[in-house]
């Protein structure tokens, strides 16, 4: 029986279930009913030939000259190279490649050392996706390293590799850059009982993510915790009017108590505002009465104290000109000026036109004599 053996594979030859001979490419001559049976076998993929032990296939001195033996032991890892380039990896075991047209090399790595060191991340992308994790850490960021449930150490913004075979890595990830804490409606009530909904922010960043992550399950929630009761704790001690009065304390009072804890949290508290007080809607209506009568008040004062100033005014005008006829006269004069500017003509008789002007201003010889 012929059998055909192709350029990229080759045949092993079995005579009643015990190895032979390596067939090479080319035609071949095998006979059945001999008990002789072929098994091919691909160069491009790891060596499996069913029903032949390693160490017989070895014996065979045609097979053991083309073909690379990798032993990996417990505890490592394998990286094959083909022409100096990665082609793939192994766990444990023993595995054979031919090697006849291309350089197959091998390299062993301890996994017990978690991290992977001596490949280039290039390399290590070209390995199999499950035998590794990559972590990458973002500028900005600390990197917590776990190893078995054991901190390890913290990493800084980079990417990272590590063996994902006998280590169990994990990394928690905590942003070092200021963040803002927003407590938004908050209900509060004044130490008088008044119910008043409160809008507040705070800025703070992380100071030592270690201490943070070792001691703190949920840092996020104990932060907005702490800073949620230190608000309640300082609204609720006031009364409405008491709290309306230092409203522009409350952010700096508050903000000086969360600082007091800086070092409890791990934290760094930097700046916080009172957005917005609401407050009910009766307490509101009655504020807005409270506010128009304020203001109407107000008005009314100012109203008063102009009419008290105008007064002042006329009754000094009018002493000046009771002691000063000619002032009299001028502010006639002034008067009359005015007269005329809204009239277009004035009709006088027929006789002299200052005595007729003297008239219709009330000049008399008498008053003339006196202002003489």
């Amino acid at each position: 029986m012929k059998i055909i053996i192709k350029q990229n594979e080759r045949g092993f030859l079995f005579k009643n279930g015990a190895y032979r001979r390596l067939l090479q490419p080319g035609k071949n001559v095998i006979y059945p009913f001999l008990g002789e049976t072929c098994v091919f076998a691909p160069l491009d993929k790891p060596i499996d030939v069913p029903g032949a032990d390693a160490e017989i296939l070895m014996a065979d001195k045609d097979f053991a000259q083309n073909v690379v033996k990798i032993d990996v032991p417990d505890g490592c890892v394998a990286v094959r190279f083909e022409e100096g380039r990665v082609a793939g990896a192994h766990d444990a075991g023993r595995y054979f490649y031919f090697n006849y047209y291309q350089n197959v090399t091998y390299r062993l790595f301890d996994v017990s050392k978690a991290e992977i060191e001596g490949l280039t991340p290039e390399q290590i992308n070209r390995l199999p996706r499950e035998l590794y994790i990559k972590i990458i850490v973002a500028e900005g960021e600390t990197g917590l390293l776990f190893l078995d449930g054991k901190f390890s150490r913290a990493l800084n913004a980079g990417a990272y590799y590590f063996w994902n075979t006998k280590t169990a890595v994990t990394c928690e990830k905590v942003d070092l850059r200021s963040q803002e804490l927003d407590i938004g409606g908050q209900e509060i009530l004044t130490a008088d009982k008044v119910s008043l909904r409160v809008n507040f922010v705070a800025s703070y960043r992380v100071t030592d993510a270690v201490k943070m992550i070792s001691e703190v399950k949920n840092y996020k929630e104990r932060i907005y915790t702490v800073t949620q009761l230190a608000l309640r704790e300082y609204i609720g001690k006031f009364r409405f009017d008491e709290l309306l009065e230092q409203k522009d304390n409350i952010a700096s009072s508050v903000l000086s108590r969360l600082q007091a804890q800086n070092g409890e949290l791990c934290v760094e508290f930097t700046s916080a505002g009172l957005k917005d007080v609401i407050l009910p809607g009766e307490i509101r209506e009655i504020m807005n009465t409270v506010l128009v009568a304020e203001k109407n008040a107000q008005a009314n004062v100012i109203a008063r104290r102009e009419e008290v100033a105008s007064t002042r005014s006329l009754l000094n005008t009018a002493r000046l000109l009771d002691e000063n006829a000619t002032l009299y006269k001028l502010k006639e004069l002034e008067y009359l000026e005015k007269i005329c500017d809204k009239v277009g003509s004035i009709s006088v008789g027929g006789g002299n036109l200052l005595s007729e002007l003297q008239k219709i201003v009330g000049i008399t010889p008498a008053t003339k004599q006196k202002a003489n």
